[in-house]
């Protein structure tokens, strides 16, 4: 039969898409059922045969015979006149059986043929490889910067399948070039129309897990497990270790000699401030571990409430909040509860926002964001110390300090 152009590029498409036999010739199959379908009404009644390897398709149409002036159905059966010019000795009630040429089908119908077929192709492809990255959720992937857009960076992998990171998903610091390799996470895989949109993410906290997992060969190996991991990304991130086995040190294992083993691991992340702390299953101990390096006096925990009281030292509280209160807020995230810290000797004390009418607002936001909110907190701070940990001009420190001195040691 005719060799067309549709039949030609069988081979292409299967060398091209990586298709199986099988399921090329069932795609096959169904596209030109489809167009049966159009032009006879149904395609029960018809046998295909394709050969993809050669290009070679045939179509065969089967037809009861009946008696001259008794067909019902024009694509079911066939007049005894007409069987008997296929062959002549056909009878009533036998199979008859004729080829249908594609070039009956019409011109119109074989462009429309052509053009279903590559959207199949297409449609088979784009699953094929949703279903390929959807496995691919939560693991750690590296991809080539092809594009880079205001709100996203376009990247593709070796297959030249395309993945999308987007600005929220980059770390603060992250600056790529085009064609530099990414890492990140396959944080979700959806498909929208027919087509996989895949998100990469180097924010996720799980993005950190796996690095963990890739880079202490403990971890890996399952001789320590990383129980629970939260991230300001690009500041700072908290991760709870744990190991069975009682001679392994998790957290030791995991820093290495002098940071050596975890050095990698902030360099990727944009010098992120990774804490690894003790896991345990003792709520005051894992609060306190998840504070560090501030030490505690005491703490009441509210068990109903997920809430907890922690006492130190002033010279302490700055430690336990943390630069712009990182570390309370990692601490609360890493352990399902709601730290609250209390300055012992508090009742001396006089809050900042006391002092309003002579410090500026936003120069009292300032030293809070850094945990700092009452006048001893400030006193008890080295000048040069809170010019680097605030956005305030040193002379605003120093004024801001004269203005305690005057009014609360008096």
């Amino acid at each position: 039969m005719e060799n067309l152009a549709l039949i030609e590029s069988f081979s292409e498409f299967k060398d091209d898409k990586m298709i199986d036999r099988v399921t090329l010739m069932a795609i096959l199959e169904d596209v030109f059922r489809s167009a049966l379908k159009r032009k006879y009404g149904d395609d029960d009644n018809f046998d295909i045969i394709i050969n993809p390897d050669k290009g070679d398709l045939e179509i065969w149409r089967n037809r009861v015979v009946v008696a001259d002036g008794e067909v019902e159905d024009d694509n079911s059966e066939i007049e005894l006149t007409a069987a008997r010019k296929i062959e002549p000795d056909y009878e009533v009630g036998e199979d008859v059986a004729e080829e249908v040429k594609l070039i009956q089908l019409g011109r119109r119908a074989i462009l429309a043929l052509r053009q279903n077929l590559i959207a199949k192709i297409h449609e088979h492809d784009n699953t094929n490889i949703y279903k390929h990255f959807k496995e691919l959720e939560g693991e750690l992937y590296s991809a080539e910067v092809h594009h880079i857009r205001h709100r996203a960076i376009i990247l593709l992998d070796d297959e030249g399948n395309e993945i999308i990171m987007p600005k929220d998903r980059q770390i603060g610091s992250d600056f790529f070039r085009k064609g530099e390799n990414v890492r990140g996470i396959i944080e979700s895989v959806e498909l929208r129309g027919n087509k996989p949109n895949i998100i990469l993410s180097r924010t996720s906290p799980k993005f950190l897990e796996k690095l963990f997992e890739q880079e202490i060969p403990e971890v890996f190996d399952g001789l320590i497990t990383v129980k629970a991991v939260v991230r300001e990304p690009g500041e700072k991130a908290k991760v709870a270790v744990d190991s069975y086995d009682d001679r392994i040190d998790p957290v030791g294992a995991c820093v290495g000699v002098k940071g050596s083993r975890i050095h990698g691991i902030v360099r990727e992340l944009g010098n992120e401030n990774i804490d690894v702390i003790n896991y345990t299953s003792n709520t005051q101990l894992y609060i306190a571990r998840a504070l560090s390096p501030a030490k505690i006096i005491s703490m009441e925990i509210n068990e109903e409430t997920k809430k907890a009281e922690v006492r130190l030292n002033p010279e302490e509280v700055s430690k336990a909040i943390g630069r712009r209160g990182h570390n309370i807020r990692l601490a609360g995230k890493l352990t399902g509860y709601d730290i609250d810290v209390i300055r012992d000797g508090a009742e001396e004390d006089v809050e900042l926002a006391e002092f309003s009418d002579e410090i500026e607002p936003w120069i009292i936001q300032e030293f809070s964001k850094i945990g700092l909110d009452t006048a001893k907190s400030i006193l008890e701070q080295d000048v040069t110390d809170l010019v680097k940990r605030t956005d305030l001009e040193e002379e605003t420190v120093i004024a801001v300090v004269n203005i305690l001195k005057s009014e609360f040691e008096d």
